[in-house]
């Protein structure tokens, strides 16, 4: 008898390659779509309407049931109020990560098992190794488009009986398998940001949840050159938006180099990049999957997506570690992820609480 699989089915290309995949190896094949973000308030963006009718038709196609599934509560509770405190608090969250924790891991891979699935798939571009009793996150085959970065949250025991049908795939023969057999995602645009902002202005959706509150722009000698609208708005390392053209003329940019919350200030830097580069930093929320860490190790490591992997000297240390770089690193920034690698696995992460210059 064959085995069912739940998809997680979003209404994008991806799941959808995923979907027909797991069908053509025989599996008994269910699609789950998930609803985190409505809309009560007008405030969000999600295009929720328009996805599961993609997912309608995609199932339609391969011949397979699908379900819908509400969890905009938890959703809220474990991560949008999340992303709130964050800006709050001067950092820069990553909301997928936790995401992937707290929501398609969590409530929705439990959902999926109760449902009577003997595995939950995705259509997350990573592989999965669960052989010795562990669970192991491997890199996919993709560089470009792996996604082990937002999953190194995911605890080990939340990958048991989950799949990854597009570990070896490129994007470019996914688009090619949905056109090939008919699947109305096949040239549907991947979604980016953060779905419950959308294509929306982002200070807009930010000003409706934590009023702005202005203050100085400071450089690192003391001289204020103009003024910010509200700290939550910028990230270190940000060069558009500072509105500071034509301050000690043309030559050089502007780049945002620090916050000072309790002051309110500001600090940014002229031309020189230096201030931006950091040589160590410490993380907390340790997650390791499949991998027991020594007290100090070396491997690779990412401070955000897509970044080349770095040479990093890990040191655990009061329940957090210390992240040592090999060479210099340019806007690490606290809130985000430092997550680690070996030759061909997802170690694991946490988050970023402190940069050492």
């Amino acid at each position: 008898m064959a085995k069912t699989v739940i998809v997680g089915m979003s209404g994008g290309v991806d799941s959808s390659a995923a979907a027909l995949l797991l069908k053509k190896q025989g599996y008994n094949v269910i699609g789950l779509f998930m609803l985190n973000w409505e809309e009560t308030d007008g405030r969000g963006a999600c295009n929720a309407d328009a996805d599961f009718a993609d997912v309608q038709r995609v199932c339609g196609a391969l011949e397979i049931p699908y379900y819908s599934v509400n969890f905009s509560k938890q959703y809220q509770d474990r991560v949008f109020s999340y992303f709130l405190s964050e800006y709050k608090a001067g950092r820069t969250p990553n909301p997928d990560v936790l995401c992937n924790r707290e929501i398609k891991f969590g409530p929705f891979r439990e959902y999926a098992l109760s449902m009577g699935a003997d595995f939950v798939a995705t259509g997350h571009y990573c592989g999965i190794d669960h052989s010795g009793g562990r669970h192991r996150l491997l890199k996919a085959a993709d560089a470009n488009k792996d996604q082990t970065y937002f999953l190194n949250q995911v605890r080990e025991e939340q990958l048991d009986k989950v799949l990854f049908p597009l570990a070896d795939l490129p994007k470019s023969e996914v688009r090619k398998l949905a056109e090939e057999n008919g699947l109305a995602t096949a040239e549907k645009k991947d979604s980016t940001g953060i779905c419950f902002i959308g294509e929306r202005n982002f200070r807009k959706f930010l000003q409706g949840y934590i009023p702005a509150k202005p203050g100085k722009i400071v450089t690192l000698d003391g001289e204020t050159v103009g003024e910010h609208i509200g700290l939550m708005y910028y990230t270190i390392g940000q060069r558009k938006g500072l509105d500071l053209g034509g301050k000690r003329g043309e030559e050089g940019r502007w780049f945002t180099v620090k916050k000072n919350l309790e002051n309110n200030i500001l600090y940014v830097s002229h031309g020189d990049e230096g201030p931006l580069y950091s040589r160590a930093c410490r993380v907390s929320n340790l997650n390791w999957i499949g991998y027991m860490p020594r007290s100090s190790f070396e491997c690779s490591a990412k401070f955000r997506y897509r970044q080349p992997e770095q040479g990093v000297k890990v040191t655990l240390e009061n329940g957090g570690a210390l992240v040592e770089f090999a060479e210099p690193q340019r806007a690490v920034t606290e809130g985000q992820y430092a997550v680690f690698y070996d030759e061909t696995a997802c170690l694991g992460g946490g988050v970023i609480e402190e940069v050492i210059f």
